[in-house]
This record gives structure tokens, C-alpha cells and sequence, in this order.
């Protein structure tokens, strides 16, 4: 493989980098097209690293399914971002040896969208609908009957020439996929036969996938450096595989070489501001702006002001990894930091 000649120094590498945040753990354009992440998916549930409870019961589920004849229950896959929901939809109609067709709640803006999407399923084919808590009322409602009865029931006309048609589905599995289970209503939940939720990775099942991916896209990476990123990923196999790249792009832009150690590594990672606690600039930026606030408790806008963003992508997007971690708590009066949280921040300079 060629190595890209650059006259970048390590100082400068960083204004290279693009306008997102690395260790944000929902999808890109860039991922979304990469063909060597879709390469990376495994080929069966047996190869799908982790989740070994939830690989067991779907297994059970799947075997079961396949003895009767019959297509898997409905099933609702819930977990934060980045986990594998997508991927293992896919695994599930590869076991019951059928197609998956994929839909994203967002995109299903009218009744009649839902409908096409469920005129055009085969027997015993898996619908897969991407953040399905965001589905509208009307459509959510159509989905009722045709995942209870295989039916659609369909009102034509309006007014005295209103009638009612019936038209009987195949029967089919929908696979449902939902970053907040909250958000579902109780008459759709209700209707999943199979939910299971998705957790966090460990240190070894995220190396493992790091290790697989690294040589893939031809990275040499020993022991340390793969077990170091592994801990930074924030238990997310998709910001495992994000920080990898841009380290893969460090070492052949800067250093020239596909070699990868530990020291590498966290020059790389030091290149885009995320330090040995997968913190990055904005997460400090939180922790610095409460640490200024001398053990007073801050509401969420009172931050969201100070630090110019938007309240909701901070309790969301920043807050649950630095609560995960032990650097955050939240109180009825507002948010403070632990003794933990102080205690790193304070030994931060200003020049990271």
C-alpha cells in the first residue's frame, strides 16, 4: 500500500481535521457510504462480537422460528447509538435465510409511504424501521393490524362515501430500532413480541473488533495501542472504528508508515484533543465551565448559555458518558461535578 508523502507536522495535523465531533457516537455520510466498514459487518450471529445474552435469546428465537416454519416475532432492538442495531437486523433475516428491507422512521412521513412499504414485503420477509420511536401517529397506527393480524385496514373516500377495504399482507417480521425505548408508545411497544436491549461493549470485545478492523484496512497495531483505543471508545464499536481511521490517516499523512504503537496512537488521538479518558475539547469545556461554579448546583440552559450550544445535545450527546465515568451528577437543583470530576479537570492545563 502507498503512503501518502506529506510536509504536515504534528502541531499542524490538527487543522486537518474535520467539523465533528470523533467521539459522538452517531453515524456520518462518510460511514454511511464507507465500503470497508460495510466489509467489517460479520457474516453470521455467530461472528458478531459481544452481546452474548442477547445473541443467546435471539438464537433460541431464530431456531425456534425456523422448526415451525413460521417468521421470527416482531422484534425491538433498543440501545444507544452506534451499538450494532443495523447490523444485527441484517444477521437476523441472513439466519432466517430471507431479505431485509430498511426504512427509516423520518423518511415514512405519510400513511401511504408505510403502506407501499408494507404492499411490497414477501412472505416471511424483515422490515427493519431505524428510529422507530420518531414513526407519526397515522403511520404508527396502520402498523397496528398489520403487525398483529397481517392487515392492512384502509379507509377510502372521505365523508357519507367513506369505505372501509382490508388487504391481507404476507406475513412478515418488523424489526424495530430505537436509541429511546421511552419514546414508544405502549400500544406499538406492546406489539414487539422480542425486545431486547443492546449494551455497551467491554475493553476485550471492542479490541477484538478494533483488531479485525485495523487489518482490514492493512494497520499493523500491537497490543497496547489497541487495547488503549479500545478503553477511549466509550464501550461504542462505531467510535472504536472512527477513532481508528483518523489514526490510520495520522500515520500515513504525518509519520508516514502503517506501523501503529501506543505512543503513535496517543499523538494521534492528542492531535484531535481526546485524551486518555476519550475526553474531548467540548467535554472539558463542560467539566471547566462547572468546575468555575464552586460547588453550586448549574441547570442544564444555565450551561447550555455559557458554552454556547444547544441544551438538548448537551444532556443528550455530552452528559451521559461523564455521568457513565463518574465525573457528573445530576441533582433536583442542577448539575455538579463529583470529586472525581474536579480532580481531572484541575489537573488539565489550558494548553492541551
Amino acid at each position: 500500500m502507498a503512503i501518502i508523502s506529506s510536509n504536515l507536522g504534528d502541531d499542524d495535523f490538527s487543522l486537518r481535521k474535520k467539523e465533528l465531533r470523533l467521539v459522538d457516537s452517531k453515524i456520518i455520510p462518510e460511514e454511511k457510504r464507507n465500503n470497508n466498514l460495510n466489509l467489517a459487518r460479520p457474516n453470521s450471529l455467530q461472528e458478531f462480537i459481544g452481546q452474548k445474552n442477547l445473541k443467546f435469546s435471539l438464537r433460541i428465537a431464530i431456531d425456534a422460528s425456523i422448526y415451525r416454519k413460521e417468521p421470527l416475532e416482531h422484534t425491538l432492538l433498543y440501545g444507544k447509538p452506534g451499538l450494532g442495531k443495523t447490523t444485527l437486523a441484517f444477521l437476523i433475516a441472513h439466519e432466517m435465510n430471507t431479505k431485509c428491507r430498511i426504512a427509516t422512521a423520518p423518511a415514512i412521513e405519510r400513511p401511504r409511504d408505510i403502506v407501499g412499504l408494507l404492499l411490497g414485503l414477501k412472505e416471511g420477509e424483515v422490515l427493519f424501521i431505524d428510529e422507530i420511536h420518531r414513526l407519526n401517529r397515522l403511520t404508527e397506527e396502520l402498523l397496528y393490524s398489520a403487525m398483529e393480524d397481517f392487515r392492512l385496514d384502509l379507509t377510502m373516500g372521505a365523508n357519507r362515501g367513506a369505505r372501509c377495504r382490508t388487504i391481507y399482507l404476507p406475513k412478515f417480521t418488523l424489526i424495530g430500532a430505537t436509541t429511546k425505548l421511552a419514546s414508544i408508545s405502549a400500544p406499538l411497544r406492546d406489539r414487539f413480541g422480542i425486545a431486547q436491549k443492546i449494551e455497551l461493549y467491554t475493553y476485550d470485545e471492542l479490541k477484538q473488533i478494533i483488531d479485525n478492523f485495523s487489518r482490514l484496512i492493512n494497520i499493523n497495531l500491537d497490543h497496547e495501542a489497541s487495547y488503549y483505543l479500545a478503553k477511549i471508545s466509550r464501550g461504542t464499536p462505531r467510535i472504536a472504528l472512527r477513532l481508528l481511521r483518523r489514526v490510520r490517516d495520522y500515520a500515513q499523512v504525518v509519520k508516514e508508515t502503517n506501523n501503529v504503537d501506543f505512543n503513535l496512537i496517543k499523538k494521534a488521538l492528542n492531535s484531535y484533543q481526546i485524551d486518555e479518558k476519550g475526553l474531548d475539547s467540548l467535554d472539558r469545556q463542560y467539566l471547566s465551565f462547572l468546575n468555575q461554579n464552586n460547588n453550586v448546583p448549574t441547570g442544564l440552559d444555565s450551561i447550555a448559555a455559557g458554552l454556547g450550544d444547544d441544551p438538548s445535545m448537551l444532556e443528550f450527546v455530552v452528559e451521559p458518558y461523564l455521568i457513565k465515568i463518574g465525573f457528573l451528577t445530576k441533582t433536583p437543583r442542577g448539575r455538579l461535578l463529583t470529586t472525581l470530576g474536579k480532580k481531572y479537570i484541575n489537573s488539565k492545563n489550558d494548553n492541551f
